[in-house]
């Protein structure tokens, strides 16, 4: 029997399948990532607590229980409803210049926006434009998005530096629906969850609320904590996008058989046949050796760090060997 030539169907299939696979990798990016998104509800929940306490120190649940009691009695009085964003300050001070040009330090509010809706913004890097709001509920809620057929979490990756294309949206809307807002899914319930009443006009901005200068820079560390993590999901992702277009398809590309394909996926770690290929539904002369292209593929990971227990271990293990053989 003939060798069987590789298509596009083909490389397409074995594509798919070695970027599942490097996915499933225990690598030093996935690893941070998985870190810190078992610690996201907590540090949520925990900022929320500090922003519940600053809020109810200015709004009372006595003066909440009149301001209910005023809007249902009067029907043109409407001061009062629930939100999850908040405007805090506190009095700090600024380096400024006197009418001489000279410098001078002066008080000045320092106030920020704090939003604890599933879209609510994070500090992370501003210079691209994974940096939207959308993308922590992309991390956080990757697994469920990624089970759907219509969705793709790591969109926002994918297009990074790319201006708004047909592509683009058609993940980021089918991602935005599924995870929903304030009337449907994941964020209804992470909305209704971090959401308070509070007294004043319809935007927060317009009631920013006092606090110390400790309690606004812990809310700050919350900001910044969120965007680690959103940075955490770029990095493992661009990681393996890195090793799919500069190995794992210009491999595919430039081989011309089958078999090529399939020795070089069981040599990564991937243990598929050229049968399951064929089953499943997807020229030129060879560019690349399988195991180069394998030894290329490897180079490119940060895997797991070894403890210092593990290397002791192995050398010894070495060193039994030697004795042995000599």
């Amino acid at each position: 029997m003939g060798r069987i030539r590789l298509n596009q169907e083909y490389r397409n299939k074995i594509a798919n399948r070695m970027r599942v696979h490097l996915e499933q990798e225990d690598t030093q990016e996935k690893q941070k990532y998985d870190e810190l998104k078992a610690n996201q509800i907590e540090l949520n929940d925990n900022a929320w607590n500090l922003a519940e306490q600053i809020v109810r120190k200015h709004y009372t649940p006595e003066d909440v229980k009149m301001a209910y009691h005023l809007q249902n009695k009067f029907e043109n009085v409407s001061t009062i409803a629930k939100d999850s964003c908040f405007h805090f300050h506190y009095l700090g001070t600024v380096e400024d210049r006197d009418y001489d040009n000279n410098p001078i330090t002066k008080e000045k509010n320092i106030e920020e926006h704090f939003d604890f809706r599933l879209n609510g913004s994070f500090e992370g890097d501003d210079s691209n434009s994974y940096s939207r709001d959308n993308a922590y509920g992309y991390a956080l809620y990757r697994d469920e998005l990624k089970a759907q057929d219509n969705c793709n979490p790591d969109i926002l990756i994918e297009q990074e530096g790319k201006d708004n294309n047909p592509h683009l949206t058609k993940y980021t809307d089918a991602n935005n629906k599924y995870l929903g807002d304030n009337d449907s899914g994941y964020g209804k319930q992470w909305n209704l969850k971090y959401q308070l009443d509070l007294i004043g006009r319809e935007y927060c901005r317009d009631r920013s609320i006092a606090c110390t200068q400790e309690q606004f820079m812990m809310l700050k560390q919350w900001k910044q904590a969120k965007g680690q993590f959103v940075i955490a999901h770029r990095n493992w992702i661009k990681s393996i996008l890195e090793q799919m277009n500069k190995v794992v398809k210009p491999c595919l590309k430039g081989w011309k058989y089958l078999d090529e394909a399939i020795d070089f996926a069981k040599k990564a770690g991937l243990d598929i046949s050229d049968a399951e290929i064929i089953r499943t539904n997807s020229t030129g002369l060879a560019l690349y050796n399988p195991e180069n292209a394998v030894q290329m593929l490897n180079s490119m990971k940060n895997k797991k760090v070894k403890t210092k227990a593990e290397k002791i271990a192995e050398r010894m293990a070495y060193m039994q060997q030697s004795t042995v053989a000599n």
